[in-house]
């Protein structure tokens, strides 16, 4: 690709990945060929590697190459073997360093699967609820470990079968994802389940309530006041559904929301710091640092590295 054409603002959200631009020039199996599972094997570079979404879930693998992995807020190191599922319209790019001048041919092996014929299927098929749980994690980006052989493995299964017998290599995948425990989350918090409706709306309440004044004071204190519970119960209560203490947890939404304000928007950081709710610009360095790895300017600095021209070869 040629400069980007500096009269033309920088475009910092990411791009909607749309049927008509899925081209087997690309690497993409035929529109006709492809059903409910579709494989995607390219190299790099290659226009397809640019911070996109999609409405499908992805399954992507690196066989090649290690660079820095975009997935919503979270920027990490990659190598070959990362293995990542992606929820529909989560953001995401791989970004090749180390690529040698005439480039690779395979970088990429990758799988979609569309979200709507897997949940109408689900409401009717009890064995698929299993997979309820991994789904809902990739809302997120599912990084697994040690698990990279083995999907490649799945991956060229899947891509050499046809019909039913795609259908059930790809369960087959899925039944591996979905025993996997050793992963971990990128991008944001998870909430967890906490048994009962009745808990659940009170949960969802209260991060609603947190996600949409984060620029206002949070007190656990308050909000247990509200529910009717002591303080103590509450924080029991709170940690029991996210995993995080109540302050923890305002901490992660704040430094989740100011990743994306500093990847999506040209905002000073000191402003960003007081939108998403903290009072003074150490302690939003300190926390940022802490979760992210890394300074709130360190952060930018890389998520730039999403609008790097990328060789055609």
């Amino acid at each position: 690709m040629g400069n980007r054409d500096r009269t033309q603002p920088r475009q910092f959200r990411p791009e909607l990945e749309r049927d008509y631009a899925r081209s087997p020039d690309l690497g993409y199996e035929a529109a006709e060929s492809a059903g409910f599972v579709s494989c995607l094997a390219h190299g790099f570079p290659t226009p397809l590697a640019r911070w996109h979404y999609h409405d499908e879930y992805e399954l992507h693998l690196i066989t090649s190459t290690s660079g820095k992995a975009f997935v919503g807020d979270w920027i990490g190191p990659f190598k070959p073997g990362h293995l990542v599922l992606t929820g529909p319209r989560l953001p995401h790019n791989w970004l090749s360093l180390d690529t040698p001048d005439e480039g690779v041919e395979v970088r990429d092996l990758v799988i979609q699967f569309q979200r709507e014929p897997l949940l109408h299927c689900a409401s009717h098929i009890a064995e698929l609820s299993e997979l309820d749980a991994l789904l809902e994690r990739a809302r997120h980006g599912v990084e697994f470990f040690d698990m990279g052989e083995r999907a490649e493995q799945h991956w060229y299964r899947i891509k050499s079968a046809e019909g039913l017998r795609r259908l059930t290599a790809f369960l087959d995948l899925m039944c591996d994802l979905a025993a996997c425990a050793d992963y971990r989350l990128l991008s944001s918090v998870q909430l967890q389940s906490t048994g009962d409706d009745e808990s659940i709306d009170q949960i969802h309440a209260v991060v609603s309530r947190i996600t949409d004044n984060l620029s206002e004071p949070h007190s656990a204190a308050a909000v247990a006041a509200e529910l009717g519970m002591s303080e103590s119960r509450f924080s029991r209560f709170f940690r029991k559904a996210t995993g995080n203490t109540f302050t923890d947890f305002v901490n992660r939404v704040r430094i989740s929301r100011a990743c994306q304000l500093l990847m999506d928007t040209e905002q000073q950081i000191t402003h960003i710091c007081y939108e998403v709710g903290f009072n003074n610009v150490a302690n939003f360095n300190r926390r940022f640092l802490e979760l992210k790895g890394m300074t709130p300017s360190e952060f930018r600095k890389q998520s730039l590295a999403r609008f790097r021209d990328v060789r055609t070869g």
